[in-house]
Order: C-alpha cells, then sequence, then structure tokens
C-alpha cells in the first residue's frame, strides 16, 4: 500500500504555485511551510502565515476560475514512482494506493500504466490517516493479516507510526518536507524498513519477506 504526497508524488510544483499566486518568493514560501511542519501543524496553516484573513476556499475557486489548479499531474510523479510500482507488480505483490487525498486524484493514479489493485482516497473512505480506522479499512479492502501488509509513506506521524500501530510493516521513504523534517537521517523506531528512494524499495522487502 502506497501513500501518494511526497511518496510517490513530488508536490514541489504545486506549492510552488501557491507562492507565486501569492505573490511570496517561492523560498520564503517552501522555508514558512517547513516551520509550519516542524512544530507539528497543519500545514494550510502556512497560508494564514502569509495572508491572515484569507479565505482559502474562495481563493481556490478564484485559480480555478484562471484554469489553475493543485491537482496532480503525471508530471508530477516522482522519477522512481511507476517503475517501483511496475517491479512490484511483476514480483507478484499485491499493489494499492490510497492516502489523504480529494477523490479527483483516484483518477490520475488508475490512469498509471500499472496493474494496481485499487486506489482509494481519504475523501472517498471518509477517514484521514493517522485514525485507525484508516489502516483497519486497508486491511478490509485487502483481505489480509496486519502484518502481511506494508504500508509505504513518507510521515513518521500520519503513516509509519499509525500503520504501525495497526500491525501493518510500516516502510518510511525519506524525502519531502515531512520526511526530512520529522526524521532527518534518524531511522524511526516503528519503521520495518527505511529507504531514500522508491528504487531501493523491491529488494528491501525481498529482505522483509
Amino acid at each position: 500500500m502506497f501513500d501518494v504526497g511526497e511518496t510517490l508524488v513530488d508536490e514541489t510544483r504545486i506549492w510552488s504555485s501557491w507562492a507565486d499566486w501569492l505573490g511570496v518568493p517561492r523560498l520564503t514560501f517552501l522555508a514558512l511551510l517547513g516551520g509550519v511542519v516542524a512544530r507539528g501543524g497543519e500545514h494550510r496553516e502556512v497560508f494564514g502565515i502569509i495572508r491572515p484573513n484569507l479565505d482559502l476556499h474562495a481563493e481556490i475557486a478564484r485559480r480555478a476560475e484562471v484554469g489553475i489548479t493543485d491537482e496532480i499531474t503525471p508530471a508530477d510523479l516522482y522519477p522512481d514512482a511507476v517503475p517501483c510500482l511496475d517491479a512490484l507488480c511483476a514480483a507478484g505483490y499485491r499493489v494499492a494506493v490510497v492516502g489523504n487525498q480529494p477523490t479527483r486524484t483516484e483518477a490520475v493514479i488508475r490512469a498509471l500504466p500499472v496493474p494496481l489493485e485499487f486506489v482509494a482516497s481519504s475523501a472517498s473512505w471518509q477517514v484521514r490517516k493517522p485514525s485507525p480506522a484508516f489502516f483497519e479499512r486497508i486491511v478490509a479492502e485487502l483481505g489480509l493479516p496486519p502484518q502481511a501488509i506494508a504500508y509505504v509513506g513518507d510521515r513518521v506521524d500520519n503513516d509509519v507510526e499509525p500503520a504501525a500501530a495497526a500491525g501493518l510493516r510500516s516502510v518510511f521513504v525519506r524525502r519531502g518536507p515531512w520526511g526530512w523534517i520529522q526524521a532527518g537521517e534518524s531511522d524511526p523506531p516503528a519503521a520495518a524498513i527505511v529507504v531514500d528512494s522508491l528504487a531501493a524499495l523491491p529488494e528491501a522487502l525481498e529482505r522483509l519477506v
């Protein structure tokens, strides 16, 4: 099971687009986002720092009116994402994707040239990580014992720790702002596997099995 943002998808373009829209230098915007992540805040708080009275929903609507959206595209995938998914499917693993995402993200992932077992989102399931119910739903969907399922993600708080608490095998991908800020060079104790890229995952899973 794979997370989406900063696991399969590089979100740099989307965040940079918001910086440009708000008239803030990209480095400034991304640094503020990192600060929010470092203190354990919710990522949308960065907008309130830049514009305290910003109506985010209204701003999203204004962007949509001129053809700018936060939807991911195949071009946003990390270069190692599809090759990793492909290699795991070819090796006989049951591979699926679900993360804290809107339902529209599901169509993008389903369109990948990979025989995924299923694709879902927190929006369609109506439950978000790190809720235990999210990981219970994964177990129910796959019909496997929790210890037979590996959940791959970049966040210690949303992916690694709650997946392990639910009995799944946690795989930590050390990349993206959450990955580096929450763990740095340290390996999260709850992670059964730690990789610095998805290219290393197929071999690492073989050792785990």
